[in-house]
Formats: structure tokens, C-alpha cells, sequence
């Protein structure tokens, strides 16, 4: 047989090939992010990504059947990278015996590291929540809607265990955190790169702890 068992330690062709596509996925993504975030959609080509990757025109199109699609499918893959470590550092933390408090101080120590790894995405990402005539708003909802979930759930958990007041508005103070560790993480990056990661992480943390535990 040309495809030999798995239990045989050996890797079939099959497995081979999904193996390469997804790596030339994974360069497509990094490159179509970094020149998006550098000089916008609408002036980058297909040309320019395919160049910026590696590899022929054509593999893009093998690939997506449009730059659009492929806009959507980075937005896609980038939010469940950071939604992923959001829940790690939550559930790490709860391991920990932490409380649901720490858990949310844990999660804004990840989404840090997350922007600290992708600020091109984050910063792609951000520019696009305030345009409004694209194709993809409504993936552009859903995969926000997606990230904050994640932070929900932990201040929902929050609530019920009595951490937190039962006057919260989950949803506005999920997004409210959300959106403090993107705005502050790009302004770090763009104007105090000479901070720390734990500089950022410290006065944040005391933020959530003053304002969204009642803590002092």
C-alpha cells in the first residue's frame, strides 16, 4: 500500500499534503496580515501577498477563491488563536485554585501576550471595526463576538459565585475589558514600546481590580 497505518509511525501522503497546505495557509495569513495592516485592503493584491509568501498567484486562488475570502478567513483564524489563549489562561488560573477575578487578570496577561506576538493583526483588526461598507461585517461581528464570549462566560461564573455584583452588565463590562487590553496594548506598542510586558500587565491589573472587583 502507498498509504501506510498510522499506528506504523510513518506519515501517509495524505497526511503529508495536509500538512503542507497548511503551512502554506499559515504563510499566505502571515503575509496578507502584514501588508493589509501596512498600506490597507484595498491596496494590497493578490500579486503582492503571493510574493510577500513565497509562492505562485495561482496557490492564493488554490487556497481562497477570493482576497476577500482569504480577509475572512484571517480574521477568523487570528480571533480563535487569541479566544484559545483567553480561555487557557482561565481555566490555568481556576488550576491554580485562583479566583474568577484572578482568572480575568489572567486572561488580560494573555491577550497582551497574544498583541505582543500579532500586532499586525491586532492593529488590522482594530482598524476594521470602525469601517462600516465592508463585505465581511458580519464575520467581522461574529468573530468578535467570539473573544468576548470567552470573558463573558468568566464574569457570568463570577456573578453566580458572588465575586462580583450582580448589578454588572456582563456583556458592556466584557466588551469594556476587551476592548481595554486592545486599545492599551496597541498604544504600548506604537508609543511606549520601552515598557514592559509586566508594566502593562501591572496597571492594568489594578484597574480590574479597582474597578471591576470593588477591590481598593
Amino acid at each position: 500500500m502507498s498509504a501506510r497505518a498510522s499506528g506504523t509511525g510513518t506519515i501517509s501522503p495524505m497526511d503529508s499534503s495536509s500538512t503542507r497546505r497548511q503551512t502554506t495557509r499559515r504563510k499566505l495569513f502571515e503575509a496578507a496580515v502584514t501588508l493589509i495592516a501596512e498600506q490597507g485592503f484595498s491596496s494590497t493584491t493578490v500579486d503582492e501577498i503571493a510574493e510577500r509568501a513565497g509562492v505562485a498567484k495561482g496557490t492564493v486562488y488554490y487556497n481562497f477563491a477570493s482576497k476577500n475570502e482569504l480577509f475572512e478567513e484571517l480574521l477568523r483564524h487570528g480571533i480563535e488563536l487569541l479566544a484559545t489563549s483567553l480561555q487557557e489562561a482561565a481555566d490555568a488560573s481556576a488550576d491554580r485554585g485562583g479566583s474568577r477575578v484572578d482568572a480575568l487578570d489572567a486572561m488580560i496577561r494573555a491577550g497582551l501576550d497574544f498583541i505582543a506576538r500579532y500586532p499586525a493583526l491586532t492593529q488590522l483588526y482594530v482598524a476594521e471595526l470602525w469601517r462600516t461598507n465592508r463585505a465581511w461585517q458580519s464575520t467581522l461581528m461574529v468573530v468578535r463576538e467570539r473573544a468576548i464570549t470567552v470573558v463573558e462566560g468568566v464574569l457570568r461564573e463570577a456573578v453566580a459565585d458572588g465575586e462580583l455584583s450582580e448589578d454588572i452588565d456582563i456583556p458592556l463590562t466584557a466588551s469594556a475589558l476587551f476592548g481595554m487590553v486592545l486599545v492599551a496594548a496597541l498604544d504600548w506598542q506604537s508609543y511606549q514600546p520601552h515598557r514592559s510586558i509586566d508594566d502593562v500587565h501591572a496597571s492594568l491589573s489594578r484597574l480590574l481590580q479597582g474597578r471591576v472587583s470593588g477591590h481598593p
